[in-house]
């Protein structure tokens, strides 16, 4: 078997990750996992590497955050649009690290290098945002303007700058109107947000899709229209617990396919990272079993 591909986003965790590089270097060496090591050096380059990686069969692990995970997804996916993709290794390196989080894998370097060297897999499923693969979870409205936010924020750290981001998104009120239709379902009318979820917890904090699972072979979206700050900020502690999505102004359904039109421009994320500034049409869709990830 060839040695795997570890591509290390250095920028993941806003520098955390080059001020950690002692830290993966001791867990590698410790847990004998020996690979060849390539440093992202932009954006999408972590897809370059995936893809290339991935032509090749070899295997790949990737230290850095959920958006160079899901950087590494499509570079993946784009060299095998059909079958189990990876399996893929995860050494946490990010401020949120959603994935790891909801498949409840180890946030310790060693404790993860250990699991990958012991070859257990787990397979779960993916989203798909019109050509975008995601991991974890995909929003528009409300979420994606707070992970813009998000992006400009300097002097806030961890999983505290997402809660002042969301304060920040939540006082510019925004609000579309939008046609959502889903497998046994359609709704047209004013919206706040919408947020897909393939795992119940994204930013590290929220959890905006709580019914979700990662195997079950659907999409978990929530939808709402809050038509004040008020009753924004009123929801916004809820979303921690989960439990925003029992007030009658939100709606949480599992579809394996999700069609979305706004009438005017949203900003779309995926897995945290802004994929575009200003869309109208989105086809979310479920690729069901479609990657294996080393688990404990």
């Amino acid at each position: 078997m060839s040695v795997p591909l570890l591509i290390v986003n250095p920028y993941s965790g806003r520098g955390a990750a080059e001020r950690r590089r002692a830290e993966l270097e001791g867990a590698l060496s410790r847990a004998g996992l020996a690979c060849e090591r390539v440093e992202t050096t932009g954006p999408r380059h972590a897809e370059a590497l995936a893809q290339q990686a991935a032509a090749g069969e070899r295997t790949i692990v990737v230290a850095g955050g959920d958006g160079t995970l899901g950087e590494a997804l499509n570079g993946m996916t784009r060299a095998h649009p059909e079958g189990v993709l990876g399996p893929i290794g995860v050494l946490p390196l990010g401020t949120a690290n959603d994935l790891v989080h909801n498949l409840g894998l180890p946030l310790d370097l060693e404790a993860a290098a250990a699991a990958i060297v012991a070859g257990r897999t787990r397979r779960i499923d993916l989203g798909q945002a019109n050509d975008w693969v995601f991991a974890n979870n995909s929003a528009v409205g409300l979420e994606p303007v707070v992970t813009q936010y998000n992006i400009r924020m300097v002097r806030w750290r961890g999983v505290l700058r997402y809660l002042v981001a969301a304060l920040r998104a939540i006082n510019d009120k925004p609000v579309w109107r939008m046609r959502l239709a889903w497998d046994d379902g359609a709704f047209d009318g004013p919206i706040s947000l919408v947020s897909v979820g393939n795992g119940a917890v994204t930013g590290g904090l929220f959890r905006m899709a709580p019914a979700a699972l990662p195997d079950d072979g659907r999409l978990t979206f929530v939808f709402g229209f809050a038509p004040t700050r008020r009753k924004m900020l009123g929801l916004l502690p809820r979303t921690i617990s989960g439990t925003f999505v029992d007030d009658p102004a939100i709606q949480q359904h599992h579809t394996t396919r999700l069609t979305l039109e706004s009438t005017t421009p949203t900003p779309i994320q995926a897995d945290g990272e802004i994929r575009d500034e200003a869309i109208q049409r989105v086809i979310y869709r479920v690729l069901p079993a479609r990657l294996d990830v080393f688990c404990p």
